[in-house]
């Protein structure tokens, strides 16, 4: 995106109709989640037909690869909220210079993660007490996906930084090339190649380089409306540290986040491999649904950025408040599709009665509450990041794992009894220690944490820009 149809996108975003910016910016994020999550649930099914065992591989590994790649996602959204702002502002030099600060930062940061991910994960899978049939599939994957880390953590800066310009379009083309790659090539190493579970995984990562060097290549050619060049790249402590200042809330909480998926897969695991293979087939196929919901935040994210970086308060608030009707309606429907056709649908990956069996739990205790999760929740923690306001959206998210998954799923599905207030809860009379237990205390989570996110989100403390200070000098 050249600098010309930077301004004018900016123009858009800042005075433009809300819900028809809103949907251009969204439709190819909409499109991109789509296809990321078509790419997931074909993977699934290619592992499926190795066992359920393998099936599990990826959705067991993945919290130990979120959990550090989470930090990288950190310090993007603060690129993210510090480009946007500064575009808001008119104040191009300063965009271009956080931009390049934060893809040189990354690039150092990943290789560091990549040797860290690879010490800790037989470690981290034995802490999730991940039972000796999956353990060797999960640590093969992992291991693999570790190495490719950089070239991840290389592509997300560059997502992000299009982003926060207005620019939704190529990120999203790249990111289709990139899973139709991987879609061809799974097959082939799972199974012509013999690979198996590491075969995915090799496909993930070639596939993720590919789109790394693209992104690389247009950010440095100068045909996009941001241009990085050595001078913008050069170390410049004093920019880290304004990504450090912003990025390490947002770091520190995704990174928490993920770690508390780790500690909820040793929960679920609990109950065997049966009860956490509907648990990852389940929520892939509600990711597939729910993709418009989540194209949806991430294009209101680039709109509140822009419009608080221009000090439009107002403007900012209205965008936010829409989103949430938008994607709690989306995120409802969805529930009710899977729901009506879930028994078929499961059947497609993994025709096992007992697999089938408790996904009917994981729908009625868990599922229903993911339209609170999606319409208000995560709204309301992207437009605090966007904002620039990380330490908030890092306590909801803390809040809702931490503060209130773990330790309900935990009460639900192994204690007994708790007495509160001199009142004792006969908690085993309700679910009888099985796994409807953990999913009832999952979905009670995110009612919780929805209305505790609603209740700060009016308050309007978010609606203060972070550039103030730099934008005078």
């Amino acid at each position: 995106m050249e600098r010309g149809k930077l301004l004018r996108m900016r123009e858009e975003i800042l005075n433009g109709p809300i819900e028809k910016t809103l949907l251009k910016l969204a439709y190819p994020l909409i499109v991109n989640n789509l296809v990321q999550v078509l790419y997931n649930i074909t993977d699934t099914f290619w592992l499926g037909k190795l066992g359920r065992e393998a099936l599990a591989a990826p959705g067991t590994s993945w919290p130990i690869i979120g959990t550090l790649m989470a930090l990288g996602m950190g310090f993007a959204t603060a690129g993210f909220a510090l480009v946007g702002q500064y575009i808001g502002a008119g104040n191009y030099e300063r965009a271009n210079r956080s931009a390049g600060a934060l893809y040189s930062l990354m690039l150092l940061f990943s290789t560091a993660t990549a040797i860290i991910s690879l010490a800790i994960l037989p470690y981290a899978l034995r802490f999730m007490k991940v039972t000796p049939n999956v353990y060797p599939y999960a640590k093969a994957y992992a291991q693999v996906v570790f190495a490719g880390v950089p070239l991840s953590f290389s592509f997300m800066a560059f997502s992000a930084l299009m982003r926060a310009s207005g620019d939704t379009k190529t990120p999203v083309k790249i990111s289709m090339l990139t899973v139709g790659m991987n879609i061809v090539l799974d097959p082939i190493f799972i199974f012509v190649l013999g690979l198996g579970v590491e075969g995915a995984a090799i496909a993930t990562v070639l596939s993720n380089g590919t789109g790394a060097i693209i992104g690389a290549k247009i950010l440095t050619s100068g045909k996009a409306g941001l241009h990085l060049t050595r001078e913008t790249m050069k170390p410049d402590f004093g920019f880290y540290r304004k990504i450090f200042h912003v990025g390490l809330p947002s770091a520190v909480g995704q990174s928490a986040d993920s770690f508390g998926f780790v500690v909820l897969t040793r929960i679920i695991y609990g109950y065997g491999d049966v009860v956490y293979a509907a648990y990852t087939i389940t929520t892939r196929l509600v990711n597939f649904i729910t993709s418009i919901a989540r194209g949806v935040s991430m294009a209101m994210g680039t709109m509140i950025a822009q419009n608080v970086g221009a000090e439009n308060y107002g403007r900012a608030k209205k965008i936010a408040e829409r989103a949430m009707v938008i994607n709690f309606l989306i995120a409802s429907f969805a529930i009710v599709v899977i729901g009506l056709f879930r028994v078929p649908v499961f059947r497609v990956f993994l025709d096992d009665p007992a697999v089938i069996a408790q996904s009917e739990y994981v729908l009625k205790y868990f599922l229903i509450s993911v339209p609170f999760f999606n319409g208000i929740f995560v709204v309301v923690t992207r437009t605090f990041s966007s904002a620039g306001h990380t330490k908030k959206s890092m306590f909801l998210s803390m809040l809702r794992l931490w503060g209130l998954r773990i330790p309900l799923s935990y009460a639900f599905g192994y204690v007994g009894a708790i007495t509160v207030l001199g009142l004792t809860i006969p908690l085993a009379k309700l679910f009888g220690f099985t796994s409807k237990g953990v999913f009832f205390g999952m979905g009670m989570s995110n009612f919780l944490a929805a209305l505790v996110a609603l209740a700060w989100f009016m308050r309007g403390t978010w609606m203060r820009r972070i550039i103030e200070d730099e934008s005078k000098k």
